[in-house]
């Protein structure tokens, strides 16, 4: 699936990619409803039904992944509610053994993510994967999401990757289809992101369960 010979850099997404996305779905779709329904004496119900069109508004931007925006915008500390349930983020089963034939392989490893500065800060510490990047990129960093033709412009700047010689591994097709759009010249899905939910059909991309499947000889 993948042509090794061919590929210099690999930029890697976390959540999803790398990390069960399990963990983010149940803290943004159960636990912060939850929270926001006690502090406002709201039933859990009514506040998912309040909060989805709050949330729906900022998808695909910036603010979407920034947990000062919504710390302010909900009036809970999110970045504290991380760590006080941090014991449920996990990696994705091969995640340590194909990070660890990446590194032997010499190819650089960027970590490549929309998640905030701190929520990366907190899932580094939790999982100790940060040895095995040459560099990490928080998409707050460089102001723009990934889906954001303005991200790989700076992020091109900053990294100074060759695009035809480059892999690109994400859980968002949107992120994939930006990659594309930029000219990164391997892009593959990963398409069982959360593993307590059933595997996607992707058409757009070469689409694999888990890392295992493109694992660096």
């Amino acid at each position: 699936m993948v042509n090794w010979e061919k590929i210099d850099t690999v930029l890697l997404d976390m959540d999803g990619t790398l990390l069960d996305l399990k963990f983010d779905n149940h803290f943004w779709q159960t636990l912060v409803p939850s929270r926001y329904a006690e502090r406002e004496n709201l039933s859990f119900e009514q506040a998912v039904s309040y909060l989805a069109p709050i949330f729906k508004s900022q998808e695909g931007l910036l603010n979407w992944y920034c947990l000062d925006y919504w710390s302010d915008k909900l009036q809970l500390d999110i970045a504290d509610l991380k760590v006080q349930v941090q014991e449920g983020i996990s990696e994705l089963p091969s995640t340590r053994p194909f990070l660890q034939a990446l590194n032997e392989s010499g190819k650089r490893c960027v970590l490549v993510t929309n998640a905030h500065t701190e929520s990366l800060r907190i899932k580094m510490k939790k999982t100790g994967l940060i040895g095995f990047f040459d560099a990490t990129v928080s998409a707050h960093d460089l102001g723009y999401p990934k889906e954001n033709q303005g991200f790989w412009q700076a992020f091109h700047a900053l990294e100074k990757f060759n695009p035809k010689k480059t892999l690109m591994v994400d859980d968002s097709l949107s992120v994939l289809q930006a990659a594309d759009t930029f000219g990164v010249e391997y892009l593959v899905a990963i398409t069982q992101p959360d593993s307590s939910e059933p595997t996607r059909i992707v058409h757009d991309f070469t689409a694999v369960e888990d890392l295992s499947k493109i694992m660096p000889a």
